[in-house]
């Protein structure tokens, strides 16, 4: 897999066949043309790749070429090889729209270095428009699961696979991860999508009236009440039940829940008959559940029969390729939503969100995005690197920043290193240090 491609132009063979072989050797893909008018049967709105070029050819200079590679995509990067002598023609370029120039006699690395920014920002700008000019999605589980890293690939093979069955599924993540999505998508996708599908949050309902909320009651089972009330377990016959925090329903109900899912029926508050669910279970815990069993919190035989299946959602911490994407995603149904009209979001700026951690996760995220909407953006989270000691401030600075290169760079190792200026052992040990794995910051093929 290469770095990715680049349209190489010069009249002179000997430098274009040195160019070429260095790239080549850097991991791009290089097609090397001599005629400018020639290359320009390669480039359309679409193309994958970035243009570079000397600005002194014959038939067409530098400035035409650039013009007329702007005129068929405004945001192609091209990358201007001048003399000595042309820098205030290249200056002039750059005011034209060229995203940068290389002044001869130049290292190699200084040409490399360029590319390789400007391939990424080329990655970026297709990512883009896909997202923009894509139709809404069809497929319940790709609107409801967003994203396409590795890890939520995964997730989404095994919703596929499991949302056919009866078994009942356990989804473990933190606050905004997005566990309810996975329950609706395994909803959506099972034999019964028309039926109800109902969420109960445990950790909201009042603790003095969780079991007449849930199971419901006949008249006369407290004093005064002339009427019955069907439980919300009971609205959702024939569907999907959600539990949201089960880990915060006590323990005394735990064991009603535990009667309800064996039966698959819900006996209302001083009722004689119980009432069959025939409904399908999906639980939430932000936590793991394990541990609250051997503290006595939760008991051992509702665990083992809530989770035949477990889903563990990863937090956006874990999910840096996934970021650019969930946040123009957000930013384009916060626009619809207010009606107003979508803004413009530079590649940098998308860039720099894998530096952060969102302790909120998909929430966090989705706030940032109705704030630009809004016209009312913030700092990002930790962007200011205030809190702490000096020491945790820096760190957190290097980590930070570490992050956002690997996220510019896809992952590759050596761009990073080198655009941070670091040499290879180093930026290996603070990886390390940092607990950063560059497999998390590839985006998906």
């Amino acid at each position: 897999m290469t770095d990715g491609l680049v349209l190489l132009v010069d009249d002179d063979e000997d430098i274009r066949d040195s160019l070429t072989q260095t790239l080549e050797l850097r991991g791009f893909d290089v097609a090397a043309h001599a005629r400018p008018d020639r290359a320009l049967d390669e480039v359309g709105p679409g193309y994958p790749g970035i243009v570079v070029s000397d600005i002194r050819m014959p038939r067409m200079d530098g400035l035409e070429f650039l013009d007329a590679l702007l005129s068929r995509d405004p945001e192609l990067p091209v990358i201007l090889i001048t003399g000595h002598g042309d820098v205030p023609l290249a200056v002039e370029a750059l005011g034209r729209g060229a995203y940068d120039f290389i002044e001869k006699p130049f290292a190699a690395e200084r040409l490399t270095s360029s590319i390789a920014r400007a391939v990424e920002k080329r990655r970026l700008t297709l990512e883009l428009r896909r997202l923009r000019e894509s139709e809404p999605l069809d497929d319940p589980l790709d609107r409801l699961v967003l994203g396409g890293s590795d890890r939520i690939q995964d997730i989404k093979r095994r919703i596929r696979t499991i949302a056919g069955s009866a078994l009942d599924v356990l989804v473990v993540g933190a606050t905004g991860t997005g566990k309810e999505h996975a329950a609706r998508a395994i909803h959506a996708l099972s034999d019964r999508p028309d039926r109800p599908f109902v969420t109960i949050n445990l950790a909201a309902l009042p603790p003095d009236r969780v079991e007449a909320e849930l199971f419901g009651y006949v008249a006369g089972a407290y004093p005064g009440t002339s009427r019955g009330r069907t439980g919300r377990l009971e609205h959702a016959r024939g569907g999907t039940i959600f539990l949201d925090e089960i880990s915060s329903a006590p323990l005394t109900v735990q064991a009603k829940l535990l009667r309800v899912l064996e039966d698959r029926a819900v006996l209302p508050l001083s009722a004689s008959e119980p009432v069959a669910l025939d409904a399908r279970f999906i639980a939430s815990s932000r936590v793991p559940l394990e541990p609250l069993v051997a503290r006595g919190a939760f008991r051992d035989d509702l665990l083992y029969r809530i989770n035949p299946v477990t889903l563990q959602l990863p937090p956006l911490a874990e999910r840096a390729a996934d970021l650019p994407g969930l946040f123009l995603a957000f930013v384009q149904a916060a626009a619809r939503r207010l009606n107003r009209p979508e803004p413009a979001i530079p590649p940098a700026r998308l860039m720099s969100l894998a530096g952060r951690d969102w302790p909120g996760n998909m929430r966090e995220l989705k706030n940032a995005a109705e704030l630009l909407v809004l016209g009312l953006e913030e700092p990002l989270p930790g962007g200011d690197g205030t809190g702490g000691t000096l020491a945790e401030r820096v760190d957190r600075f290097e980590r930070d920043t570490i992050a956002a290169a690997l996220a510019a760079h896809g992952g590759s190792l050596k761009d990073t290193y080198e655009s941070l200026g670091l040499a290879r052992k180093t930026l290996y040990e603070k990886m390390q240090k940092h607990g950063l794995k560059r497999e998390d910051f590839v985006p998906p093929a």
